[in-house]
């Protein structure tokens, strides 16, 4: 097999930062700042850092970002006024609840409570549903990011079988749809799925985001596939992080692969900006 396209995600999720940046000048230039506010509960790490992040890219490309922090102890109640207040603040265009959330709390009705047309996250009801009918105003970002790479490196999605490994509300569901809206042909497997290399070998496009470290291997891909593996784990003793994906055996057989690091992760922020936007554009028009 030839070498396979590296699908570089770092690389395309400049570009559309770049392309959200002058799209919020065009915003500016009419008076409108496009405006983001995040939603924090508790005290994991990840979901600290994660935000962290969000607000440094968001103040690179010129958006105006908040964020609402509550402890571990936070009550339903205390979030759902604080998502009723941003539904109500015409400065804020998109709202992003981030998740998990603390145990005892109601997460999937804290989701929904967000408004669907600044539900940039795309997890609430309304936005799952109007997925399920293809008109969806927004997907969530990394499975949007995912179906984006694809198009930027102009890999059909039309009639090839795609498979996805994974059936999360916020990834392996929604990029099932997005597949499907797209008129592919999706077989999604999880945990339970029996025989589940016979399945992967017939991936046109093959999806995985499980949280297993290298659990798919090249004996499981078809020759010719492309993979998009949404992994991201952490592995004592290894100088980097790993995919769900081994990726050396993987790319031995592939067309094209997303790496880890550097691939389906650093869509994820770009997806969310660019919504953010879509958002404010959609307040003004």
């Amino acid at each position: 097999m030839p070498e396979p396209l590296i699908l570089d995600g770092t690389a395309t999720a400049k570009a559309i930062r770049n392309e959200v940046a002058e799209r919020t000048l065009t915003l500016k230039g009419r008076g409108v700042t496009p405006g983001l506010a995040a939603v924090l509960a508790g005290e994991d790490p990840a979901s600290v850092t994660y935000v962290r992040m969000k607000r440094k890219a968001c103040e690179k490309a010129g958006i105006h970002s908040v964020a609402h922090e509550f402890g571990p102890d936070a009550t339903q109640e205390q979030i759902l006024r604080t998502i009723q207040a941003l539904n109500a603040d015409s400065s804020i265009h998109g709202i992003l609840v981030q998740h998990p959330l603390p145990k005892g709390l109601d997460e999937y009705a804290i989701l929904s409570a967000v408004s669907p047309d600044k539900d940039v996250d795309g997890i609430g009801r309304g936005s799952l549903g109007d997925l399920v009918k293809g008109e969806a105003e927004f997907v969530a970002c990394t499975p949007v990011g995912m179906v984006e790479l694809l198009d930027r490196y102009q890999l059909p999605i039309e009639g090839k079988h795609a498979v996805v490994i994974g059936r999360s509300v916020i990834l392996g569901k929604p990029l099932s749809l997005l597949l499907l809206n797209r008129n592919a042909t999706v077989t999604i497997c999880h945990s339970r799925t029996k025989n589940l290399a016979e399945i992967t070998r017939q991936a046109d496009i093959l999806c995985v985001c499980i949280g297993k470290p290298e659990f798919i291997t090249g004996e499981m891909v078809k020759p010719g596939a492309v993979i998009l593996d949404a992994g991201y784990n952490r592995v004592t003793g290894r100088t980097h992080d790993v995919g769900d994906c081994e990726y050396d055996s993987c790319a031995a057989v592939a067309s094209a692969i997303t790496p880890v690091p550097g691939g389906v992760g650093p869509m994820t922020i770009a997806m969310l900006l660019s919504n953010t936007v879509k958002a404010a554009e959609s307040a003004v028009a």
